[in-house]
């Protein structure tokens, strides 16, 4: 059996590079970009007007001049209009490229305009003001968003606005989930008293889901030919294999022997946690990585956000996310000598303190308290007394919400 530091670290030794694509920029959202992305000109291209107003040369206000004759309106995309003298102004819109007879924003806010006239009404421009001038943010060349980085619906507006249709990104992993047991139906039936619907794979494939990983569904019975000849297609047709159920030490746990006779190597099998202890990792020699966990739904829920999900973003070459942290609620008791991860309602105090408050529910077979719960809270093997105001590591399943 190994420590959750341990597996954590067998796990992220397995991270694999599974290639690039290409695609259209508009399908890139949660994927990971692949290449930098450069700006195919000045941004802003132009000198580029900041207020509604009127623009004029300062060195006319230098001169006392503070009444300019309107000699023409300018929108946003209209070719830039210039002025002949000192005492005539543009009238300007927010967007609109500068003229290059002029140099300076008044806002409306400043100024009067009557019959033709905008007379300043306010002292105290500057050269200069209201303007967002050409390649201030970024020269033609420049990288705008770097590679390694999670496409957000800002990097979709960068990308957009260099013109850049189409993004390398980081090819996904194909991914199967494995359930297996005679007592599991499918959620369109009615099951016997002593039968239970298949949720597990609904639930992971939800949650991969939300990383743009499309899994299939497949379900082994509980035959040892029949497992043996899944296990050997699955092999063979994906690059992931994750598994719920079928691992443990009962009867009819076929999978273990299974996987062992194609050719899966065990990497470790038993974690010291709960809930989750029988989880098993290993690899086939054709580079296929097996992730199984334990049956019960909190067990794989937790399994998939504490191991799985690291491992994949480690894959995809995003930088490691900062761990989280959480003040403990109220004090807690756990005997036994294993990591525990405990459901937790999240909440922020006013002092900017994100507060755990344990939800225990009844165990890892518990799977509706996972609806009215935000995150586990990592509970550290060595001791049982964990004291209100302890500060423990957390792993959020949902988004942190003030």
């Amino acid at each position: 059996m190994v420590t959750v530091e341990q597996a954590e670290k067998l796990i992220l030794a397995e991270a694999k590079d599974f290639g690039t694509e290409t695609i259209p920029f508009e399908n890139a959202l949660g994927r990971t970009l692949a290449e930098d992305i450069k700006a195919d000109r000045d941004l802003p291209p132009f000198n580029r007007v900041t207020m509604d107003g009127i623009s004029v040369s300062y060195a006319a206000i230098e001169r006392g001049i503070q009444s300019f004759k309107i000699k023409a309106t300018q929108a946003a995309g209209d070719t830039p209009i210039d002025i002949d003298h000192p005492d005539e102004c543009i009238e300007i819109m927010t967007g609109a490229s500068l003229p290059s007879s002029v140099d300076t924003i008044i806002p409306y806010e400043h100024i009067n305009i009557k019959d033709g006239i905008a007379k300043i009404t306010t002292p105290g421009a500057q050269k200069g003001q209201n303007l967002h001038l050409k390649g201030a943010d970024k020269k033609q060349g420049d990288i705008v968003a770097g590679k390694q980085q999670l496409i957000t619906p800002a990097l979709i507006s960068v990308a957009a606005s260099v013109g850049k249709t189409e993004l390398l990104v980081k090819k996904l992993p194909r991914v199967v989930v494995i359930s297996s047991g005679d007592e599991l139906v499918n959620v369109d039936e009615q099951p016997s008293p002593i039968q239970i619907r298949k949720s597990n794979s609904y639930t992971i494939k939800a949650v991969l889901r939300q990383y743009k990983l499309e899994a299939d569904l497949l379900h082994i019975p509980d035959n040892p030919e029949i497992t043996k000849g899944k296990l050997n297609y699955c092999i063979a047709n994906y690059d992931i294999i994750l598994m719920t159920g079928g691992i443990s030490m009962g009867k009819f746990d076929y999978i273990p022997k299974a996987l062992d006779e194609i050719g899966v190597k065990t990497i470790f099998h038993k974690v010291s946690q709960r809930p989750g202890k029988p989880f098993w990792f290993g690899k086939h020699e054709n580079g296929v990585l097996v992730f199984a966990f334990p049956g019960n739904p909190v067990a794989t829920f937790m399994c998939l956000h504490r191991y799985f999900l690291p491992w994949f973003n480690a894959s995809q070459g995003l930088a490691d996310k900062q761990p989280i942290y959480s003040v403990l609620g109220q004090s807690f008791t756990f005997k036994p000598d294993l990591q525990y991860f405990l459901q937790v309602k999240l909440s922020f105090s006013d002092k900017g303190q994100i507060i755990a408050e344990a939800i225990e529910g009844n165990g890892s077979g518990d799977f509706a308290n996972l609806a009215d719960t935000d995150a586990f809270i990592e509970l550290p093997k060595g001791k049982d007394e964990f004291k209100q105001g302890e500060v423990f590591r957390i792993w959020p399943f949902k988004q942190l919400t003030v």
